[in-house]
């Protein structure tokens, strides 16, 4: 029996006395669950969403092993969180010990104490999906770059692949670039959607997809669109996602009279986010950091040109701008450039084509493919 133990601090939602997860963690796990006999989550357990885009478990699963949810922010809570750490340091050996594959989802606090705990079974097929910024050169928490080092040591971490986004120097053995797809190969043959995008000179469709958070800073992007507007370039932005912020862009929409121009969409099925990409020119997406932004990927999918950060592995996605506009996070130098680029038709298509060439290469057959390879069926 193949048995395959997840280990994650993304929780599983119990709601009605099923199981939910966050969409696109589902959407992944259907392929996991897919080629292992069993499948057992160990992760905190919730009983509310918490505004989380979820969807139900859609494959069986056995009954998950719950870990106590602790935080590690402060000095205080710290303390607090020592418990916490014991009873979660054994219920993930547990799961361990009974586990035929490891699978470690990082970074996060409960896949912290599994790198610590996965050192004891050196024999055992493990995995380790490193969903945050890999580059060597990030400013991270002191946990984060704990988990890096502990799947990078060969002589700590055994019989270990570690998954991250992007290629860099100088990595050791164990650690793999690897991808996240939405799309399948079958989709990508959907020509449909280049008669729904309007001619650049119309309008200029522009859409923001993520959380409404401080670290993706969407107010950036509304305010990139205000300044085309203020250009007089006929253009709009359609906010997709939900979060702590929402309060604050629905003031600043409302001071500024964007109303016209800035629509609040909240979140939206994958097929409506779809019909977003196809429809528009430009993601806006100003992430202080990302791990492989899936939206970005998404986007690019469907020919609609991301604009975004250079963070994590985004300069790779983008061919360092030829797929894409990389941001400098300095507004009317921003504006310059995506105001450039609106002006020169051909550049735009030619950027547009690249993104789709490349990103319409990571369907989700061939990460189908190179997961059968990481379970070894």
């Amino acid at each position: 029996m193949n048995k395959l133990v997840v280990v994650s601090a993304a929780p599983l939602i119990l709601k009605n006395e099923k199981y939910f997860l966050y969409s696109p963690y589902e959407k992944e796990m259907q392929l996991w669950a897919k080629h292992s006999d069993a499948i057992q989550f160990c992760c905190p357990v919730w009983t509310a969403d918490k505004s989380l885009l979820i969807a139900p478990v859609s494959f069986p699963t056995l009954n998950p092993i719950v870990l106590e949810d602790f935080d590690t922010t402060y000095a205080s809570s710290i303390i607090k969180a020592i418990p916490f750490v014991f009873i979660n340091t054994f219920r993930i050996y547990k799961a361990m010990a009974q586990a035929d594959h490891i699978h470690l989802r990082c970074p996060g606090n409960m896949s912290l104490l599994g790198t610590l705990v996965q050192i004891a079974f050196p024999k055992k097929k493990k995995t380790a999906k490193y969903a945050g910024n890999w580059d060597p050169k990030s400013i991270q928490p002191w946990s984060y770059r704990l988990q890096k080092w502990i799947v990078s040591n060969t002589f700590l971490t055994k019989n270990m692949q570690a998954l991250v986004y992007g290629e860099w120097p100088n990595q050791t053995k164990n650690i793999k670039p690897f991808f996240t797809a939405t799309y399948s190969q079958q989709e990508s043959k959907d020509l449909e959607f280049r008669s729904k995008k309007p001619e650049l000179k119309d309008e200029i469709k522009c859409l923001f997809v993520g959380t409404l958070s401080k670290g993706k800073q969407p107010i950036y992007a509304i305010q990139l669109v205000e300044k085309l507007s203020k250009l007089g370039k006929k253009v709009s932005l359609d906010v997709y996602g939900e979060g702590i912020l929402r309060n604050e862009i629905e003031a600043y929409i409302k001071t500024h009279e964007l109303t016209d121009i800035v629509t609040l969409k909240g979140n939206q099925t994958k097929e409506n986010i779809k019909e977003a990409y196809q429809k528009s020119h430009f993601l806006i997406l100003p992430s202080k950091s990302e791990g492989w932004p899936k939206s970005v990927a998404e986007a690019m999918f469907w020919g609609c040109v991301p604009v975004v950060t250079p963070v994590s592995c985004v300069p790779y996605m983008l061919d360092a701008g030829k797929r894409g506009l990389l941001l400098t996070e300095e507004i009317q130098k921003d504006t310059n450039a995506l105001e450039e680029l609106i002006g020169n038709p051909t550049d735009y298509q030619l950027k547009s084509k690249a993104a789709q060439q490349w990103s319409q290469h990571y369907t989700t057959d061939l990460f189908e493919e190179e997961l059968k390879k990481l379970l070894g069926v």
